[in-house]
C-alpha cells in the first residue's frame, strides 16, 4: 500500500492509537503533539479500545474501568481530538499481524502521521512496537512520531508517570487528591439513582445509591460535588463500602447532596435518574458505631467538611 504524492492534496490527519482509559496528563500530551503535527488545519482521529483488550484476552486480569466511553470521547475532544473511535477488541482485530492492522487504519485514515507513547504495541500478541511502525510508515508514507511519557508531581513531591494504572494505585490507596494530579481534573463517577434500603432518609441524611460501571476509590468517606440532571453542582459527602454500623456488608456508593430537597422537589422520579459525583479529597476511614445517633455526628462533620472544601476550592481539585 502507497499512500502517494496525492497525500499532499489531502487534509492531514495525526492518527493515535490506545485505550485512553482516564484521558491523564499523559494523553493529553499525545493529543496536542498530534494537533501540533497537523496544525489547526488538519485532523486529529483517537483510536480507542472500548473494552480494555485484556477484556477479551484475560477478562480476569482486566483492569477497572476509570471512563465509559461517552465520557472519554467527551474528554478526548476537550483535549484536541477532532474525532474519536473506538475499536472494539474482537478475535480478528487482535489477530491480525502488525503489518495488517496498520494498513487497516491507513485505508481507514491516509495518516500523515502516527503519535504514540514509547511502550506503544499493536498487532497479533503485541507483536508490534514502534520499530516496526516506522518500519511500515517507510513503505507506506507516513511518519511516526514517539512521545515522552509525562512526570507528575503528587501531594507529597514525589514524581510518577502518568498512567492509567497509576491512576487505579491511586484510587485503591483512597488518595483522591493525588488521582486528580495525574488525571489533570478529580475522578469523576457517573451512575443511575437505584433504590437502596432507605436508612439514610431515617437518619436525616437520605442519600442517593448509585449503580455505576466506573471504578470506585478504596472504602470510606469522601469530600466531593455532585452534578444533577439539570446541570447544578452542589457539594457532596461520599460513602464507598460497606454499611457496617447496620450490618450491611455489600459495598454500595452513597452520596448525600448538601442543600438539595431531593428528586421528588425537583420533579425528578424517585429513582432512575443519572448523577455524576467527583471526588475532591478523602475525609476518613469507615468506622462502625455503637449507635445511630452517633453515626449521625459524625456525618454532620463530614458533611460540614464537604461543603467547607466545596466553598473554599468551587472548581474541585485538580480541575
Amino acid at each position: 500500500m502507497d499512500l502517494g504524492s496525492s497525500s499532499q492534496d489531502r487534509t492531514p490527519v495525526a492518527v493515535t492509537i490506545g485505550s485512553f482509559d482516564g484521558v491523564h496528563m499523559g494523553h493529553r500530551r499525545l493529543i496536542q503533539v498530534a494537533r501540533d503535527r497537523v496544525g489547526q488545519a488538519g485532523k486529529v482521529v483517537a483510536l480507542s479500545f472500548f473494552p480494555h483488550p485484556m477484556s477479551k484476552l484475560r477478562p480476569e486480569a482486566a483492569p477497572a474501568r476509570l471512563t465509559a466511553f461517552d465520557r472519554r470521547v467527551e474528554l478526548l475532544r476537550e483535549a484536541g481530538a477532532d474525532e474519536v473511535e473506538a475499536l472494539e477488541p474482537t478475535a480478528d482485530l487482535l489477530g491480525r499481524r502488525p503489518e495488517a492492522f496498520v494498513d487497516w487504519v491507513v485505508e481507514r485514515y491516509a495518516p500523515l502521521v502516527f503519535v504514540e507513547g514509547p511502550d506503544f504495541r499493536f498487532g497479533k500478541a503485541r507483536s508490534g512496537d514502534n520499530e516496526k511502525l516506522r518500519a511500515i510508515g517507510q513503505r507506506v508514507g507516513f511518519d511516526v512520531e514517539v512521545v515522552d511519557e509525562v512526570d507528575v508531581s503528587l501531594a507529597d513531591q514525589s514524581i510518577v508517570r502518568a498512567s492509567s494504572t497509576v491512576v487505579r494505585w491511586l484510587l485503591e490507596q483512597g488518595r483522591v487528591g493525588d488521582a486528580a494530579c495525574v488525571l489533570g481534573r478529580p475522578h469523576l463517577v457517573s451512575g443511575i439513582v437505584r433504590r437502596g434500603d432507605q436508612r439514610g432518609r431515617l437518619l436525616g441524611y437520605p442519600t442517593a445509591n448509585i449503580e455505576t460501571q466506573t471504578m470506585l476509590p478504596r472504602d470510606g468517606i469522601y469530600a466531593g460535588d455532585a452534578t444533577l440532571p439539570d446541570g447544578t453542582v452542589r457539594p457532596a459527602a461520599i460513602h464507598i463500602g460497606p454499611r457496617a454500623t447496620f450490618n450491611r456488608m455489600n459495598r454500595t456508593m452513597e452520596v448525600f447532596v448538601v442543600d438539595w430537597a431531593g428528586p421528588l422537589a425537583e420533579g425528578l422520579e424517585e429513582y432512575g435518574w443519572p448523577i455524576s459525583v467527583r471526588f475532591r479529597a478523602w475525609l476518613r476511614d469507615q468506622a462502625k458505631y455503637d449507635s445511630a445517633a452517633d453515626l449521625c455526628v459524625q456525618m454532620a462533620r463530614d458533611v460540614e467538611r464537604a461543603s467547607t472544601l466545596f466553598e473554599s476550592h468551587p472548581e474541585g481539585v485538580g480541575g
